[in-house]
This record gives C-alpha cells, structure tokens and sequence, in this order.
C-alpha cells in the first residue's frame, strides 16, 4: 500500500511551498506553546519506486533538524512534544525529460503529546505528506538539480511547515494550545524535567 501510495505521488503535479521561505518572519501565533522533545524515528521507512536511497539516521536526523529549525522559536510556558515517525519516502532521480520527470516526496506521521496533561493531544497520528518544491523548471523535477541531502533536506523543510498549518487548524478547530487563564503569574518559563514520551 505504501508503495502505491509513493508511485502515485511521484506522478502528482502539486507541490508543497517553500518550507523556509517565512523562518526569517515572526513565527505564526500557535497560543502557549514551546516544543521540548522533538523525537523523531524512521525504522518503518518505506523507499518508494525508483527513488534514490536514504539511512534511517539520514531521514531522522533531516526532519529533526527542520522540525527544530521551526518550532524551536517558540518561548511560550506550556510544553510540548512531537513523537514522528517517518512512513516513506522518495527522492527522485532522473527520469526523462518531458514524459517523466520523478518528483520526490516524504510522508510521516505525528503525534503531539502535552506534558503537563501526560497525555497525546491526537489519539490517532496525522499523516503528513509533502511533495518537492518547485523551481523555475517544474517539469523537469530536482532529480536532474539536486542530490539525495539536497532533496532530503528541502522536502523536510516542506514537512515542518505543513505540521505547522496542522498545529494552527487544531488550534482553531480543538482550541490547542491555549494559555491557562489560572496559572499564576510567577509560574516558571521552564518548568521542571519530565521523561521523553514513548514512540511506537
């Protein structure tokens, strides 16, 4: 099934933004939120069909930086966790120009826990997939412009901002992320150290 799913999204001719394009702007408003673990495994990545390849610590340790790259510029006092787990992947290589240009692609899944609750905010993980970003030749993909880290690092990037639209529409849809009318005003910017959740 996974291999399916990356055969049709290499085809597909959408493509996400560019995931760094706004990192030098304030940060989008999420409420009371700073992010303390960022876990992030790849041990079920699936590589997709004619996809180059990519180690397990290649693919955790891209979303991690781009994840922390994001999410490590907000100070707020209610803590949280990201528990990812990288599902698959493309990078593309060459194809042939015109007719079949691969586009690369990740897909991962997400959970967000809150500390201070013990507890997943999510019950079931977001499935997030994001595409390359386009350049200024579309139809020939990054196979032909970029290698495998390139690639790796930019569709990581895509990956962060698109948890970053998901962590808004909860927040507007779930009320994520709302400060605490009662907490006291003293209350510590750090709170105390809690264990790292666990990631199945």
């Amino acid at each position: 099934m996974m291999r399916l799913v990356l055969g049709m999204v290499m085809l597909t001719v959408l493509a996400a933004c560019g995931g760094r394009a706004d990192l030098d702007e304030m940060p989008v408003p999420l409420g009371d939120f700073r992010l303390k673990y960022n876990i992030v495994i790849a041990s079920k990545a699936q590589r997709g069909p004619l996809s180059r390849e990519a180690t397990e610590e290649q693919l955790a340790e891209a979303v991690r930086s781009a994840i922390a790259e994001r999410f490590d510029r907000y100070q707020g006092n209610k803590i949280y966790h990201f528990g990812i787990s990288v599902e698959g992947y493309v990078l593309a290589q060459p194809g042939i120009p015109l007719i079949l240009a691969p586009k690369s692609a990740l897909i991962l899944n997400i959970t967000v826990y809150d500390d201070a609750a013990g507890k997943k905010l999510n019950e079931e993980p977001e499935q997030i997939t994001v595409l390359e970003t386009f350049g200024t030749a579309p139809i020939i993909g990054t196979g032909y412009t970029k290698n495998a880290e390139e690639q790796l690092t930019e569709l990581s990037r895509n990956a962060a901002k698109a948890v970053e639209r998901y962590l808004v529409r909860q927040q507007n849809a779930e009320g994520w992320f709302v400060p605490d009318p009662f907490a006291p005003l003293d209350a510590p910017v750090h709170p105390p150290e809690t264990e790292p959740p666990a990631i199945n």
